[in-house]
This record gives structure tokens, sequence and C-alpha cells, in this order.
């Protein structure tokens, strides 16, 4: 199937690894150009290496923060100037720390706002004229299953990225008559590193085992690969997805197991 992609142009945020990257590589893989954004320069050029490897499209890596609002200038003028255009934006950041309510303080609250929502508020203020030039513009949300169901001691997570997907909503409204679409694409247990990191070593059990024990719950019984969210966001940012907006699709394997 093609996905009509050739030729335009992405920005992809935190994607120096993880779902950012491979989100990165499945756009470059149908001909989209795209400009990868992550604080570390070194893992960033790498990822840069690798998806010109494997990509139709032009891959431009700029070093950035996503904290620092002179960056998200700095970036989206980067793709402009280098490309001409800007047509899709994939709103993604590393997620805020777990634990229970009353073990963070207000500033433990300042750094998730200002990484989970205010961040992706940022871009989306800056990259929306753009869009609306572009005539088939995309706004992706990575966001979390946190936002669909319970997950034990997530209250960062699921309290500012709730902030997201209703952003999302109304941006969806608003910017409809433009021909640009807004959608939340939300994980659930994808292999990443941040995924690894939450796991909880015991004497004699491998790291394989302690996922397997993580899939056990999951209707299909194993844990998702960066790739298969990937395949969505591209679906998404293409013109064939012209009539969603506004939705939060979870990629979860069937772990939220709630009806519509």
């Amino acid at each position: 199937m093609d996905l009509q992609l050739t030729g335009k142009t992405a920005l992809v945020l935190a994607a120096s690894k993880g779902l950012g990257k491979a989100c990165a590589a499945a756009l470059a893989a149908e001909g989209t150009n795209v400009v990868i954004g992550a604080r570390n320069p070194d893992t960033l050029d790498a990822a840069a290496r690798e998806i010109r490897a494997i990509g139709k499209g032009q891959v431009l890596a700029v070093p950035i923060d996503v904290l620092q609002p002179g960056d998200a200038d700095k970036i989206i003028a980067a793709a402009v100037n280098k490309f001409g255009r800007l047509d899709i934006l994939i709103n993604n950041a590393g997620g805020p720390p777990f634990g229970k309510f009353e073990s963070f303080d207000e500033s433990a609250w300042h750094s998730a706002f200002e990484l989970t929502l205010l961040s992706a508020v940022r871009f989306s203020r800056l990259a929306i004229p753009h869009l609306r030039k572009s005539g088939s513009g995309r706004i992706i949300n990575i966001t979390s299953l946190t936002v669909l169901t319970y997950l034990p001691q997530s209250v960062l997570s699921t309290s500012l990225r709730m902030g997201v997907v209703g952003m999302a909503k109304m941006l969806s409204e608003e910017l409809g008559p433009d021909q640009i679409t807004v959608n939340n694409v939300a994980p659930g247990l994808i292999l990443t590193d941040r995924v690894k990191d939450a796991l909880q070593p015991r004497p004699g059990v491998t790291e394989k085992e302690l996922l397997a024990e993580r899939a056990e719950s999951i209707p299909v019984r194993r844990i998702g690969r960066p790739e298969e969210l990937a395949a969505l966001v591209t679906f998404l940012a293409s013109p064939l997805a012209a009539y969603i907006t506004g939705a939060t699709i979870p990629v979860d394997g069937g772990a939220t197991r709630k009806p519509l």
C-alpha cells in the first residue's frame, strides 16, 4: 500500500531511541523527510545514520531539549529551512517518574507538567502555521495507556497525559476546517528502555523471564515492539487517514479490555 508520504516532512521528537526512533524510521521508509530531535547529540547522530540506511527520505538531526522554549523554535525553523515545509508533528517525550501521589512535591508536578503537557502545547502551537500551509497537516501525540485504563503509581503520567488528550480533542475541532488532523496514540507495554528500567530484578530471574511475567495479563501474551506502534503512527500521518481525528487509539495487545 502506498501511504502517499513521499516528499512530506515530519518532525519527530525524542527520536534517538525507542518509540520516537521507530516512528522516524517508519516514516522515512515511506519516503518522508524526517527531522529528529533529542538531547544527546551522539545517540541522535547514531539514530540518524541508522534511519538513513533503511529509509528513502532524507534525515536531519537537530539536538534539542523539549523543555527549552528556544529549542522548539530552533528545530521547527531548521525543518522548514531544510525542506521548505512541515507536514507532520509527532509529539513525544520521556514519561515522568512513577510513584504514589503523596511522594511527589510541587516541584515534581511542575517538572512533569513541562515535560508531558507543556512541550506538546509548545510544539503544536509553533507547528500549526506550517501545518496549515501543508493542506493536510498532522499532529500525533504519543501518550500512554494510562489515559485509557488504571495503571498503579502513574498519577503524574495519567493526570498530565489526560491534558494532552483534552488538548487534542479541542484542536481537532478547531483545525478540522484546515484539514489538519490531531490524534493520540496510547502505547501499552512496548519493549523500550523505559520498560526495561522499570523491571524489578529478583535473584535467579532473567530479564526475559521478568518480561514474560509482565506479558501474562496481556491477551496476546507478549510485549509489543516499537515498530508495531510506529506502523499506526505512519498510517495516521498519511493522507489515507484524513477522516480520523480527535481519536485516542491504544496499541496494547488488547490490554485495555474496555468496550468503545
